[in-house]
């Protein structure tokens, strides 16, 4: 099959080996020019995945019309906030597409899309029922060394099962899904968690504390995935708990990592330009919170997440925060 990526970045480069190995013809797109050529010379990315050769076989180029020749399958896998921007970009080249992918794990800060949502309104037509989200417990570092990972592909079922087949290998499991917005909510709004998690590794927490955090985290990702019309249970599969539990405890997770350094006393703009790579949960704390005020409903791990990175609160406050709240069940809406 034809396949094209945008962009070069950790996970696409990733997918970029994977597909090539099963056979497929792989475009990789990578925007910035200089960077490209530097792939292009080694036949390696050393800015996000340095050790991996990438074979000839696989086009590099940072001329997006090159890399959209005619492709049977499109895969945006970039930071989130460039998506409206690529996606128009693109759009006029993608008529012989099957299959749209997106693996992105954000939302729109300006509208509070989902991503597929986005390429909706940016893609022609036609496309609109060829969107499928791919989301799950997946480091990218992991997966291309070979570790067996489990991701799920949601959208309509004949165009989900059109990317179970092409992505799936030996080492890499998709299950399919309709419900492509509890999929895509529990992919973005675990990076909340993730940060908050991070902060605990940072203040020295123990497991105690990580363990009440993951599930607490869920519960209320449930709550708003629920009022938004998800179904419940995805909440509790591989894009959701899954990943959140991935997410958390990797040391190769940004958004842990940010929320780390936070926790050893970093503010959140040092933490940032330290980083190479995108936190995506940084940006969709503050998403989440506009969210959760327009379905009205409560979130007190965002709502103090939020106040630690945009408004300078101590994450120990933080802690005594949601510690002192009102006693409740455990279970309740």
């Amino acid at each position: 099959m034809e396949i094209s990526i945008l962009t070069a970045g950790n996970w696409g480069t990733v997918l970029a080996l994977i597909l090539s190995e099963e056979g497929h013809s792989v475009k990789l797109w990578e925007p910035i020019p200089a960077r490209a050529e530097r792939m292009k010379e080694t036949r390696e990315n050393k800015e996000f995945l340095r050790g991996y050769k990438i074979p000839r076989s696989i086009f590099v180029d940072s001329d997006i019309e090159k890399c959209l020749v005619k492709p049977e399958m499109v895969i945006f896998v970039h930071p989130s906030h460039l998506v409206r921007k690529f996606a128009q970009a693109a759009g006029k080249h993608l008529s012989s597409a099957k299959a749209v992918v997106t693996m992105m794990k954000g939302l729109d800060k300006e509208s509070l899309s989902r991503v597929s949502e986005v390429l909706r309104e940016e893609l022609p037509d036609e496309l609109r029922e060829k969107i499928v989200a791919v989301s799950g417990p997946c480091i990218a570092n992991e997966v291309a060394k070979g570790v067996p990972t489990s991701v799920v592909a949601a959208g309509p079922r004949s165009v989900a099962e059109i990317v179970q087949k092409i992505l799936g290998t030996r080492r890499l499991r998709v299950y399919t899904s309709e419900d492509m917005l509890g999929v895509e909510l529990g992919g973005a709004l675990k990076n909340v968690v993730a940060i908050a998690a991070g902060i605990c590794d940072g203040l020295g927490l123990g497991t105690n504390s990580k363990g009440a955090l993951l599930t607490r985290g869920a519960a209320e990702i449930a709550r708003l995935a629920v009022a938004m019309g998800a179904d419940p249970l995805t909440v509790w599969g591989l894009s959701g708990m899954g990943d959140m539990i991935t997410t958390c405890f990797s040391e190769h997770s940004r958004n842990r990592h940010v929320g780390e350094e936070i926790g050893k006393g970093k503010t959140l703009q040092t933490a940032l330009d330290e980083m190479v790579m995108v936190a995506e949960g940084v940006n969709t704390t503050e998403c989440v919170r506009r969210l959760s005020e327009d379905y009205s409903v409560e979130m007190p791990i965002t709502e103090q997440i939020y106040q630690v990175l945009y408004n300078s609160k101590s994450p120990l406050d933080a802690i005594d925060a949601l510690m002192s709240r009102e006693q409740k069940p455990e279970f309740w809406t």
